[in-house]
């Protein structure tokens, strides 16, 4: 499904009007430190919705707090009703962390095997006895759901049941986010492990946003009969997120050109190795935002208070998209947490920020890596 520049988006009602930043070329690997910028210009891309009854938003503190320091390659972080857990990229470990600021071993995802942006990846809570992982293993990458057992304190990892496995995987582009959507579904997000011909092939799995059934099963209303495939031509996805009115976005790892936001639709397709970025085909459906991937390499993503917000790793910054209002995005904190690879709603309405300096790519400060946490205000 195309979408045109300055029409409605059928299935969301977003309308198209939103100037774009500069181009600049970076490197194939999505997750290196960003080179010195280069300039260009950039075709028009969308907004995201209207702007009548635009809410008021901004993020409340200037210095975020530190409520979680000293980890080892995070790389997700969910919550059990008030309680944090977080995955180790490299370790394969899951974290609890305590209302001390501590964080303790709940347990390890078994067979991780870590290799380049490979591990122990998304993370995903249903109820508070369910914890969903994905993780690369001998055989690929795979979506397991564990038992959760005990008390906030003394947590521990039960049984584990493997929903899915056979995902392809490799050093880079493994995709790897969890999460529920309003339909009780959960989706995942799978990379093209650098063969790009996977992203267009509808019989495999990478390169691609997943849809599933809590116990693993296919739902009958996905798009493709007997398949996984909720939205293909992906490279790189590793963000995901809901809107108030249930609209599903994902951010998107572009190769050198741009990376991108999109709004997911069931059965679309994305472009990718065919198009990068805004290209206007019709047998592709085009992002509604996409920046330079020195200025952004997006990960992780959170939709709460009028807002999108998004975790920069090359571009080191906390980018804002206002969901009502026409304009280019904003960026926060520039350099100043270093590479940013997830942001999530916490159940206290506060946006939780996980940095990822250790993970090899980055930087790493005397306590990194930390979570940060900043309050917002919106309606």
């Amino acid at each position: 499904m195309h979408v045109p520049r300055g029409s409605l988006l059928a299935v969301t009602g977003f309308v198209a009007s939103l100037a774009l930043t500069c181009c600049t070329a970076g490197p194939p690997t999505d997750e290196s430190a960003p080179p010195a910028p280069g300039q260009g210009s950039a075709p028009a891309g969308s907004s995201i919705r209207p702007a009548e009854a635009a809410p008021t938003l901004s993020v409340l503190k200037d210095d975020p707090e530190v409520v979680a320091e000293d980890l080892e390659a995070p790389w997700s972080v969910v919550f059990r009703e008030k309680t944090a857990l977080i995955s180790e990229r490299d370790s394969g470990r899951i974290l609890e962390l305590g209302e001390d600021s501590e964080t303790r071993e709940i347990g390890v995802v078994p067979g991780v095997v870590h290799g380049g942006e490979g591990g122990l990846l998304g993370l995903a809570m249903r109820g508070t006895e369910q914890l969903y992982a994905y993780s690369t293993g001998a055989e690929g990458n795979r979506i397991q759901r564990f038992e959760l057992i005990g008390q906030p304190g003394s947590l521990a990892l039960g049984s584990v049941e493997t929903l899915l496995d056979g995902i392809p995987a490799g050093t880079n582009h493994n995709g790897g986010r969890l999460g529920f959507g309003p339909d009780k579904m959960l989706y995942a997000t799978t990379g093209d492990t650098g063969d790009r011909s996977l992203a267009q092939d509808r019989d495999s799995l990478g390169g691609k946003i997943l849809r599933m059934e809590p116990d693993g099963g296919i739902p009958d209303s996905n798009p493709f009969e007997d398949s996984y495939v909720y939205s293909l031509g992906h490279r790189n996805p590793q963000g995901l997120a809901w809107d108030a009115v249930g609209t599903l976005y994902a951010t998107e790892f572009g190769q050198s050109t741009w990376d991108e936001l999109n709004v997911i639709t069931a059965g679309a397709n994305y472009g990718w190795p065919t198009v990068e970025g805004i290209a206007d085909e019709d047998a592709f459906t085009d992002p509604v935002q996409q920046w330079p991937p020195a200025e952004a390499s997006p990960s992780g993503m959170t939709i709460t208070a009028g807002a999108i917000f998004i975790a920069n790793l090359r571009g080191a910054a906390l980018r804002m998209v206002p969901v009502f209002e026409d304009g280019t995005s904003t960026e926060h904190y520039v350099g100043q947490f270093g590479r940013l690879r997830q942001v999530t709603t916490a159940p206290d309405g506060d946006l939780w920020i996980l940095t990822n300096n250790t993970d090899g790519r980055g930087s790493p400060g005397p306590e990194d890596d930390q979570i940060l946490r900043v309050g917002v205000r919106g309606s």
